[in-house]
């Protein structure tokens, strides 16, 4: 056997090797049941976009999510966390350059282009309305709330990407607070200190807008 052909087995399973290692890291990098990037692969591409140009950052949260989970079994859970990544998509479907994750549980992200502040208000509203339309689940038509914060790089003076999640973040917990809908917020100031960029109780100062009339 030459050095050639012993080398041909060897080859071959480094390829193989490299094919199943590069599928192990697309599947760290995306969160099988939403489909979505996972937290780790949205900060790395959202944080290199901020860097190119103004974004909005938003920041939602599920609302009745473990009551469905209570009432129907988890695996309509699974189902929501399933419908609202399809919703996402779709609502990035029609912005160029944006990208959602899930954070974990039942939290997501989303970063847009965008420059004009009075585009936000329209994204918040979309988005909103996107994650709130029943889904189907074992012949049953079922939905969930969602509480949605959002901020404005051009706004926050900054292309960090940890302030604008906290900012939207803090924005997220005072729609929450109220009931549910969108919040945004406005400017580079912290109401509270956050660990992880988590808070319990924020109060910011927040354009207020309950959920939309029909």
């Amino acid at each position: 056997m030459t050095v050639l052909a012993s080398a041909g087995p060897l080859a071959s399973g480094w390829a193989v090797h490299g094919v199943v290692l590069r599928r192990r890291l697309t599947a760290a990098r995306r969160d099988p049941l939403s489909a979505l990037p996972t937290r780790a692969a949205f900060e790395q591409q959202a944080a290199r976009a901020l860097a190119r140009r103004p974004h909005a950052v938003l920041v939602l949260d599920l609302d009745g999510f473990k009551q469905l989970n209570d009432t129907f079994g988890h695996a309509a859970g699974d189902a929501a966390i399933r419908a609202t990544g399809a919703s996402l998509r779709d609502v990035l479907s029609v912005a160029p350059g944006g990208m959602a994750a899930r954070l974990g549980g039942d939290e997501f992200a989303l970063a847009v282009p965008m420059a004009d502040p009075a585009a936000l208000p329209w994204l918040l509203h979309g988005v909103h309305q996107a994650v709130c339309a029943p889904f189907a689940h074992e012949g049953q038509a079922l939905s969930v709330g969602a509480s949605i914060g959002g901020s404005l790089t051009a706004e926050l003076g900054t292309v960090a990407l940890p302030l604008a999640l906290r900012r939207a973040d803090e924005a997220m917990y005072e729609a929450k607070r109220d009931g549910g809908g969108w919040r945004i917020a406005f400017g580079p100031a912290l109401a509270h200190t956050t660990t992880a960029g988590r808070r319990t109780g924020r109060t910011g100062t927040h354009t207020p807008h309950r959920k939309e009339a029909a």
